[in-house]
């Protein structure tokens, strides 16, 4: 069984929604895009480029999948493996790409189907709805945040459904910046009603 990992930089109010830049993802208008770049250093550069070196394959939401097809191929020579890792990129629209090792999936039993299959741990960036559907179906192994010193108080959620899990702290740094860098791997223990 593969795992599922969900990479996310995140605002303290959970805010995942175009962290890289202006253009990145302006859907509800949201005018924030860029937040986390102020706040990159050294060692946060260190963690992402350390995450970029791991074997994977992926699975995208169509919209972050839009957003990288066009830039991705092009910069390989920065993240070799994302252009030869599988992505799995979930949507009803989508049938076809030039970005070589793409699938199209439709459904919650085709990730499970993946899950299931032997193959490389499955990374999860960006892609808030496909997230949602993962932490609602408790299908969530582990995950890599990177914690940002600031509230947007609007945007896409990391955090909005799901169902109640604890995890593991297994790592974490703080940066000079501010950023907390926390992995936590999901816990076998159950959440109990008080």
């Amino acid at each position: 069984m593969r795992k599922i990992i969900v990479l996310a930089m995140i605002s303290l109010d959970g805010i995942i929604q175009a962290p890289g830049g202006p253009e990145e993802d302006t859907s509800n208008g949201f005018k924030y895009g860029g937040w986390a770049m102020r706040y990159n250093d050294e060692l946060s550069g260190l963690e992402v480029k350390k995450e970029l070196e791991q074997p994977a394959d992926y699975f995208l939401g169509r919209k972050t999948f839009n957003i990288w097809e066009n830039y991705w191929p092009h910069h390989g020579d920065f993240w070799p493996g994302i252009n030869s890792g599988t992505k799995y990129v979930l949507t009803g629209t989508r049938k076809e790409s030039d970005w070589e090792n793409t699938e199209f999936i439709e459904s919650l039993d085709d990730i499970i189907k993946i899950k299931n299959s032997a193959g490389a741990d499955i990374q999860v960036w960006g892609s808030s709805q496909l997230v949602q559907l993962l932490f609602k179906h408790d299908l969530v192994d582990e995950l890599r945040l990177k914690i940002y010193p600031l509230i947007l108080g609007e945007g896409k959620k990391l955090f909005d459904s799901g169902l109640p899990a604890t995890f593991t702290l297994t790592d974490s740094k703080t940066t000079g910046k501010g950023i907390i860098l926390a992995n936590y791997n999901k816990s076998e223990e159950h959440l109990q009603a008080g």
